[in-house]
């Protein structure tokens, strides 16, 4: 699986018309020869070129951190910038300026610039990241007038055989339009977001399309491309998209002026149903998302949600798996109530579930741990509800994790990732960011560290 920005790939998956009886067959010769350019004309001044751009600074040797070690060799090198760049796409999604592409072309941008269809170039601040949708909201600098801007299509709509276009950047060749259709809905297994549920297309999709539109003949957004599978890195004809609703409820957030998505949180944990599984339960067939784990005081608690429950719909749209429960859930409003159609024991019954966002139970606290400690360059916060649903951990997961590590940090040097969750440094345990910030102070030859992995424990001795 590949990404699609210049370092990653794109993809335009495209939506159909709003209803199902405007789609027909072509009858003819003349109807197979009509054009896609009035479309394609109404579309294309609203998707952009996204040109970021990430500034390194690295030591030549490490060793010219260490003044003695200076004083006999000159004073040592001055830092080295490395820059990284990467292209993508975006789609204007509001008049004065707002642009929403992929959270992988400018994850670690240091500076955006965006060109528009017109040849006009701006800066763009990142005013929204969204890693587990793989999405982020940029706001151009100095937009005077009004811009064309994309409409969102109901992506709940959109139906396998629908004819769709893809618009983007490929390869920084210039803005270029491909045709295809709809190949397949709800894909999963994609690995480029926490949210399952991607639209796959056969239209032509290449490095530089990500974060481009996929659109439906109306003239709408049906979705932001964002992977392909290829062996060689280019297009085979297998690109996946987010769909439109994911990408409002995003863009809703940004505009709402809020510093990351809120959702709804469901406050229970779910697995698929196997064959086995199905059989025990007298199920036709394997399918729904069986519930494993219910937290306490959480909305499925709430709502009478059991451990053993099957949920098999959310407000009346079927689920097949985990996945596709995590993408109606999470693309539903906050405020009100899903209702849910559950099998228990044998029994359909409905279960009203409150839609709100899961709950900062402790402030975050969130620190750039500095020193000379194995963890300098990691970022840590305090763990509650709600930075675990933000990072799709486990709903009992509790202490101190660690939320981005510095590139040639010496935390990243070490190894330690993301999610990682520090538990004891030094025989002393870790439970409060502030405290972890003093004590990776204090200056050690030998650092005894036990985190906790993907519910792994680990325990290593490390040099200071």
């Amino acid at each position: 699986m590949r990404r699609l920005s210049y370092a990653a790939f794109v993809l335009l998956a495209g939506l159909v018309p709003a209803q199902a009886q405007d789609s027909v067959v072509p009858e003819s010769a003349a109807q197979v020869k009509l054009s896609f350019a009035p479309v394609v004309k109404s579309v294309t001044a609203a998707v952009v070129n996204v040109y970021a751009q990430h500034v390194e600074k690295a030591q030549a040797n490490p060793m010219f951190n260490d003044p003695f070690f200076r004083q006999f060799f000159g004073g040592g090198a001055a830092p080295r910038e490395r820059v990284e760049r990467s292209l993508g796409s975006g789609v204007i999604v509001t008049k004065d300026g707002m642009i929403v592409t992929n959270y992988h072309v400018i994850a670690n941008a240091t500076q955006v610039r965006v060109a528009l269809s017109d040849k006009r170039e701006f800066d763009a601040d990142i005013i929204l990241k969204d890693q587990r949708a793989d999405l982020a909201v940029l706001r151009l600098k100095g937009v005077k007038g009004d811009l064309a801007t994309l409409d969102f299509a109901d992506s709940d709509k959109v139906q396998v055989g629908d004819l769709v276009l893809a618009v983007g950047d490929p390869f920084g060749v210039g803005q270029t339009v491909t045709s295809g259709i709809v190949s397949a809905l709800a894909r999963s297994q994609v690995g480029q977001s926490d949210f399952q549920s991607f639209i796959q297309t056969d239209a032509a999709i290449n490095p530089g399309n990500s974060g481009g539109a996929l659109v439906d003949l109306n003239g709408k957004l049906v979705g932001i491309n964002t992977a392909i599978v290829s062996r060689s890195g280019g297009n085979i004809g297998i690109g996946f998209a987010i769909p439109a609703a994911m990408v409002k409820v995003v863009v809703a957030s940004a505009q709402a002026g809020s510093d990351r998505v809120l959702r709804p949180w469901i406050g229970a944990s779910m697995q698929s149903v196997s064959s086995e599984i199905a059989e025990s339960l007298s199920m036709e067939r394997p399918s729904g998302a069986l519930v494993t784990e219910v937290a306490k005081n959480g909305p499925a608690a709430e709502g009478g949600l059991q451990t053993g429950d099957v949920v098999l719909a959310v407000d009346g749209a079927a689920v097949s798996d985990p996945d596709e429960f995590g993408y109606r859930f999470a693309t539903k409003p906050l405020g009100g109530e899903a209702q849910l159609d559950v099998l228990r024991k044998g029994e359909r019954l409905k279960v009203s579930v409150k839609l709100a966002a899961a709950p900062e139970t402790t402030p975050r606290d969130e620190t750039v741990l500095q020193g000379r400690s194995p963890l300098s360059g990691a970022t840590v916060a305090n763990l509650s509800p709600a930075m675990a649903e933000t990072l799709g951990m486990p709903l009992d997961t509790n202490g101190v994790v660690v939320t981005n590590v510095e590139d040639d940090s010496a935390a990243a040097n070490f190894g330690f990732q993301k999610k990682d969750v520090i538990q004891v440094i030094n025989g002393q345990k870790v439970d409060d960011a502030k405290a972890l910030d003093a004590l990776v102070q204090e200056p050690r030859r030998l650092w005894r560290i036990t985190i906790v992995r993907e519910g792994q424990q680990i325990s290593t001795i490390l040099g200071g």
